[in-house]
């Protein structure tokens, strides 16, 4: 996970019962795999005194940053949504370095083509 990431910042009150999904991804981004997985990642903990809702900031290796409502998204959705993203992120730059373009424009006609489906052979024998 956060071999796609360049620093991590986790926010929370010790104190507010809603920080169980703080508490989870730290716990994730502390595991030894993810840490061999992007050494170079920051992992930066800030922990608040205030109401201020728990809440987890990450960048890509791209720079793009995007915060997360810990109070409403569990560790493992916020984990799932930077995988997606890390794995779009792997595609676009292998096309760049393959000197394709990117995004990849499909033509409309293409797009308008049917598509008459494949289906295993099992499901063909199954019918009969």
């Amino acid at each position: 996970m956060l071999k796609f990431l360049s620093k991590v910042r986790i926010e929370f009150n010790a104190l507010d019962p809603r920080l169980a999904s703080c508490m989870e991804f730290l716990a994730q981004c502390n595991a030894r795999k993810a840490k061999e997985s992007n050494p170079s990642c920051q992992v930066q903990i800030k922990r608040r005194t205030d109401d201020f809702p728990p809440r987890i900031t990450v960048t890509f290796v791209n720079g793009v940053e995007e915060t997360f409502d810990a109070t409403a998204t569990p560790a493992q959705d916020i984990r799932t949504m930077i995988l997606d993203k890390g794995q779009f992120l792997e595609t676009e730059q292998m096309f760049k370095e393959a000197g394709e373009k990117w995004p990849v424009v499909i033509p409309d006609e293409e797009l308008l083509q049917p598509f008459t489906g494949i289906k295993p052979k099992k499901a063909e024998e199954k019918k009969q």
